[in-house]
């Protein structure tokens, strides 16, 4: 793993359908195959992104070991089309949903619900 911080940060605006926030990049990490990193909040949430020869896991299984890590994973559109997998914190889903709709953007769906998995699983014709 090669850790590379950005001192200072680079900063930069992003602006949404209804919010516009400055976001700082402040590292870059290089990882080889088949080595992990794992993100932590002060809550005790932990978030893994694992390194494989083909590409990443970009999470921990969503409805099972993420959730056990106090993270809640979802799909959301925006009014741009752009579909983005985010991370809430359990207990901070109002928070996450004001969010959502200060932005114009659409819950799809919680990954980390076993209805809506066994919802997403028929609709492709497969079992959970």
């Amino acid at each position: 793993m090669k850790f590379t911080p950005i001192d200072p940060p680079r900063k930069f605006e992003v602006t949404g359908a209804g919010v516009k926030l400055t976001l700082s990049d402040c590292a870059r990490i290089a990882l080889q195959a088949n080595e992990q990193v794992t993100f932590t909040t002060e809550a005790g949430a932990e978030y893994d992104v694992a390194r494989k020869d083909w590409g990443f896991y970009a999470t921990p299984s969503i409805n099972a070991r993420l959730k056990s890590f106090g993270l809640r994973s979802a799909l959301v559109l925006s009014v741009y089309g752009r579909l983005f997998l985010v991370l809430v914190e359990k207990g901070k889903e109002d928070a996450f949903l004001a969010y959502v709709e200060a932005d114009r953007q659409k819950l799809l769906c919680w990954l980390d619900d076993d209805a809506e998995v066994a919802r997403l699983a028929g609709f492709y014709g497969v079992a959970p």
